[in-house]
């Protein structure tokens, strides 16, 4: 079993930075990619960045050239940099990652997410 440990939401101005951190730990071989979504009432979660074992990134066209992804292969860590943050950026943020306890058969798991309200 994995568990996803998210950490670094919080209310911040318009503009403003904030540090989103996901930690994975318990029965893990291997993470294959790891990303962070989004969501707000009445919509569906949104795919906002992931990042893959190799280190290609991509993301979600609302986000780009704001927020950065990374990971720490050594502690099972990925962080979301949101720089310029915007109103619409308001949303519960949740960190999914795909692991493998085995190194063959992958799972999907999810975080407990993080509320980010960006308000003036």
């Amino acid at each position: 079993q994995v568990q996803l440990v998210e950490s670094g939401g919080g209310l911040v101005q318009p503009g403003g930075s904030l540090r989103l951190s996901c930690v994975a730990s318990g029965s893990i071989f291997s993470i294959n990619n790891m990303g962070w979504y989004r969501q707000v009432p009445g919509k569906e979660r949104e795919l906002v960045a992931r990042i893959f074992d190799g280190g290609t990134a991509n993301y979600a066209d609302s986000v780009k050239g704001r927020f950065t992804i990374s990971r720490d292969n050594v502690k099972n860590t990925v962080y979301l940099q949101m720089n310029s943050l915007k109103p619409e950026d308001t949303a519960v943020y949740y960190c999914k990652i795909v692991a493998s306890d085995d190194g063959m058969t992958y799972v999907w798991y999810w975080g407990q997410g993080t509320q980010v309200t960006v308000s003036s």
